[in-house]
């Protein structure tokens, strides 16, 4: 039963206010064996629930999958073995994935979100960054905006941010994604007029800490307009730079 029929039953009186609270409650989560999926999620937040595969057996996605299927929820299932997207594509034939960013896109209906006409910005510092780049790309699409990417343009080669900046201040907010040092997000902070958000990634040697020299880098920025994600959080960045293309 949905929240509307509830409300009606509540109105015409053929429930008790508690009996309606308890409705309610049941029909926002659908508990299974080990998962209780947050169904108003999207009515709250404008975005419904996703699934962070790291942790969880293939098996699980695919269930947690199905049914958020059936209730006509679209599917973002992000960080994923090898195995998970085996099973996901035994699981779901129409599923879209990407073996470079890990994540699998399963739409409940035939037609895809609508992208939005302003764009989001995607650059890497370097191809290593790629995975996470393209995370952050493929979140942002799947909640329906649209994307340019601007792969391997690290401070290592300026010349090579430089060659495509005009295109990148023609987006509405970039997604930046380094590891080593971080610098790229403070650069390219330095020549936008939009949001700048910075994403370090763990690629690097021994003394990037797995991304710590990045974070605490892009934290320092003294460019202003940049805010920082957790290391390697594509999703978060993709599902940030959304919110702010929005607005």
């Amino acid at each position: 039963m949905d929240l509307k029929s509830i409300l009606e039953k509540l109105e015409r009186g053929e429930i008790r206010a508690d009996e309606a609270q308890r409705l309610i409650s049941s029909a926002s989560i659908a508990n299974l064996s080990h998962t209780r999926i947050d169904l108003d999620r999207r009515a709250r937040t404008g975005a419904g629930e996703v699934i962070f595969g790291a942790g969880k057996t293939p098996g699980q996605i695919c269930e947690i999958s199905k049914k958020l299927l059936e209730c006509g929820e679209d599917v973002l299932a992000t960080r994923l073995s090898d195995d998970a997207i085996s099973e996901v594509l035994r699981e779901f034939p129409q599923a879209k994935v990407s073996e470079i960013a890990r994540l699998a896109v399963i739409r409940s209906g035939e037609k895809a979100k609508a992208l939005s006409e302003s764009k989001i910005a995607v650059v890497s510092a370097g191809t290593s960054d790629m995975r996470v780049a393209e995370e952050a790309r493929l979140t942002a699409e799947f909640f329906g905006s649209s994307t340019r990417t601007f792969y391997d343009c690290g401070v290592a080669g300026l010349h090579r941010l430089t060659s495509v900046i005009d295109e990148i201040r023609e987006c509405r907010v970039v997604v930046a994604v380094a590891g080593m040092e971080g610098a790229l997000a403070s650069v390219v902070a330095g020549l936008v007029k939009v949001p700048v958000i910075a994403v370090p990634t763990s690629v690097g040697y021994g003394a990037s800490f797995g991304g710590l020299a990045a974070l605490l880098a892009m934290m320092n920025s003294c460019a202003n307009g940049v805010s920082v994600v957790n290391i390697d959080n594509g999703f978060g960045a993709g599902y940030n730079a959304h919110i702010i293309n929005t607005l």
